[in-house]
């Protein structure tokens, strides 16, 4: 039977969506048993979130005043120690598991499957390469300890169950690390969707010209109820945060509904959209590659688009 450690992302006191997909893919596995492992200076809320996820069995809290601010650096040597014993150990192909889950396989002498997006058996997967333009299949050797990253555009989140996990209080003995400090954090506000769940979402690219026009993006975002992405031209040129940018070096998202305004679609962008369930493009070049991509397409100028779109929408209620 195999057993899999998934280790818990959380900001703010709530579990992230992220880790919710991760039991999804887990729980493919025949037979699995799912534990997940919450690292928090106080754990008891996610955890209580966390318990509650369809599959798991036993939710394991280490509670640290060095995890009020999760720091892979921390947080690898206390789980690499909690992983003994376990034969997977997954965590969200996100920015926090892409820095975590490389230092905890090296850690266990453990081989690390990237962006996995299909379960094949329980040492058999499929992750994309080349910029999600071929699919390969990874195997491992039975009986070898597996470190994986699950790329949550590919799984839908594990659902809600009405009974409650274990719960159980753990303290590695692992000495954390003295180099590496948390300092501050910057990072945007807003009270927009999160761009890497939200089931819409509105992106520009170098056609925007300026951050100035940008402002019209997020004003039909605001309409729709929608996130905001960017493509890498974009963020390059100073448009958008580089934290809205979607894409093989950004975000790779799975929206129910993603309208790209101004984007040619380089293939680098399209890595990050292509699990999106509706392609919307609008642009002025007709040749434009993600109009190959594109569910529906519009031929036309975004600034004279996007206003109508409003319009519609306001019109609609």
């Amino acid at each position: 039977m195999s057993k899999i450690l998934i280790v818990a992302e959380h900001q703010g006191g709530k579990l992230n969506a992220a880790t919710a997909k991760c039991v999804h893919c887990a729980s493919q596995i025949s037979g699995a048993e799912i534990h997940i492992a919450v690292f928090a200076s106080d754990p008891a809320a996610v955890a209580a979130d966390a318990a509650r996820l369809a599959g798991v069995s036993k939710v394991i809290t280490v509670a640290n005043p060095q995890h009020a601010n999760p720091m892979a650096a921390c947080i690898a040597p206390q789980l690499a120690e909690l992983a003994q014993g376990y034969s997977h150990v997954f965590g969200p192909s996100t920015t926090f598991g892409k820095d975590l889950m490389p230092r905890v396989a090296a850690l266990l002498d453990a081989p690390q499957a990237s962006d996995i997006m299909a379960v094949e058996s329980a040492t058999r997967f499929r992750r994309p390469i080349y910029a999600g333009n071929a699919i390969i299949t990874v195997e491992v050797t039975p009986g070898t300890q597996l470190v994986a990253t699950v790329r949550t555009a590919s799984f839908d989140a594990a659902q809600t169950s009405t009974s409650a996990a274990a719960i159980e209080g753990a303290s590695p003995s692992a000495t954390l690390p003295q180099h590496t400090r948390f300092v501050s954090v910057s990072a945007a506000r807003s009270d927009r969707p999160d761009l890497q769940t939200a089931k819409k979402v509105v992106s520009g690219g170098r056609a925007l010209a300026s951050a100035d026009n940008f402002k019209i993006l997020y004003q039909l975002a605001d309409r729709m109820g929608a996130a905001v992405g960017a493509s890498r031209a974009a963020v390059d040129a100073g448009y958008a945060p580089n934290d809205m940018q979607v894409g093989q070096t950004g975000k790779i998202i799975a929206p129910e509904l993603y309208m790209a305004f101004g984007i040619s679609g380089a293939i680098q962008h399209l890595t990050g959209i292509k699990d999106a369930r509706t392609i919307v493009a609008i642009n002025k070049d007709p040749e434009a590659p993600i109009f190959e991509v594109a569910d529906y397409g519009l031929v036309g100028d975004l600034f004279h688009v996007v206003p109508e779109l409003e319009k519609l929408i306001a019109s609609n209620g």
